[in-house]
């Protein structure tokens, strides 16, 4: 590991350090003067209307530079290694949405005035995805329409997918100054969270934690039903041949170091030497593991699902199959973009939220929650992310392997 992905990491180890400090602090200061508390609102209140403005040109740029730069003639033995990508992170959307209705959580809102227009099904839906896809690029930045950021940002990635390389790197260099912005923004979390937890506590007392300790059971039990549970079946569907070896090898390895780093890019060193300890075929993991950091994202859909679910249970918004269905497909589809800063997922939340009818004031406040319960979650999200990459990575090198022989 390179001396600059040494200081990332010891970066995202100390910033778990001080939003531990940060929650535990907030929990004091409820407890000796809830009118202190609720004064410090205010730094959560910054830290959510900071994350808002954002947020939206996150998502466009990052999107789109992803795309113009996708680099053109990989190999084809790729193909069944993004399947099981694409696969992966749609079956954890999928378990997400059933341990959300199996055991729904309900959160804790600062403020829940907004108008809320929730939809009446899934034509509504549908309707209101559509109209959101065709709006204005400027209105979508302006109004937090993040359908529509995400289709401008498609649509604008692909049709620079062929532009000159000088363009590429133009949109490159925006998306890592938009990414800047946004550490800098997630520098200040631990005293957002500070606020945060302090406001929360101090209005609604110190039952607020159960709700905490329910969703994180809910998301961490996703999580682990993903790992031990479905990622091994979809292994031995693919290699006919017993999963777990494989399975709690990748985890050791790749998701425990994983865990602490809380950066998919960070590990992929650690990856790339597993999967050579591994004797699979180089010229595919060199490629599927770096892609598998960027695309590979069943802990993110996870994390999507869960919350905006949390969210819509919250505010007794009725929900049928076939919307929590599209919900899985959009947490997929999104998931893939989340972006490689620590909480990069609950960003995404609003994309979610937005097929609801849930405004942004409520959204946010949604991935306010996430970083609050983000010390475990993203850590999670990160490790599970991370070692599936290897996975399925391998499996796809041992289906090919036993068909050649």
């Amino acid at each position: 590991m390179s001396q600059t992905q040494l200081a990332s990491v010891s970066r995202g180890n100390s910033l778990v350090l001080q939003i531990l400090v940060g929650i535990l602090a907030g929990g004091v200061l409820a407890y000796l003067s809830p009118e202190w508390a609720a004064n410090a609102g205010l730094f959560g209140q910054l830290f959510v209307s900071a994350l808002k403005a954002v947020a939206p040109i996150l998502v466009f740029v990052l999107v789109a530079a992803s795309i113009a730069n996708q680099k053109q003639g990989q190999r084809a033995n790729m193909r069944p290694i993004i399947g099981l990508y694409l696969v992966g992170t749609l079956a954890a959307s999928l378990t997400a949405v059933t341990m959300s209705f199996l055991f729904p959580t309900t959160l804790e809102f600062a403020t829940t005035d907004a108008s809320i227009t929730p939809p009446e099904g899934i034509g509504q839906v549908l309707n209101t995805l559509l109209f959101n896809i065709v709006d204005n690029p400027v209105s979508a930045l302006m109004n937090g329409n993040y359908i529509g950021i995400l289709a401008w940002a498609i649509g604008l990635g692909i049709a620079l997918h062929h532009a000159s390389n000088e363009t590429k790197r133009v949109f490159s260099d925006v998306s890592e100054g938009v990414s800047m912005i946004v550490r800098f923004v997630i520098r200040f979390a631990p005293l957002g969270i500070f606020g945060l937890v302090a406001s929360t506590l101090a209005k609604s007392g110190f039952d607020a934690l159960a709700g905490y300790v329910h969703l994180l059971g809910v998301l961490l039990g996703s999580m682990f039903t993903i790992a031990l549970v479905v990622n091994p079946a979809i292994v031995y569907f693919k290699t006919g041949q017993n999963p777990y070896p494989l399975v709690l090898k990748c985890l050791r390895e790749s998701g425990i170091t994983a865990f602490f780093t809380r950066s998919s890019a960070a590990n992929i060193p650690v990856n790339m030497q597993l999967c050579r300890r591994l004797d699979l075929d180089e010229d595919t993991y060199s490629v599927s593991i770096p892609l598998g950091a960027t695309i590979n994202m069943g802990g993110a859909a996870i994390t999507i699902t869960v919350l905006t679910l949390a969210a819509v249970h919250t505010l007794g918004i009725e929900v049928d199959i076939a919307t929590a269905v599209l919900l899985s497909i959009v947490a997929a589809v999104s998931a893939c973009g989340a972006s490689g800063v620590a909480g990069g997922s609950l960003l995404l939340i609003p994309l979610a939220c937005n097929l609801f009818g849930i405004p942004q004031e409520i959204a946010m406040q949604v991935v306010g929650i996430g970083f609050t319960i983000g010390v475990l979650q993203d850590s999670a999200e990160t490790g599970l992310n991370s070692s599936t990459d290897v996975v399925f990575t391998a499996a796809a090198c041992m289906a090919e392997e036993r068909k050649n022989s």
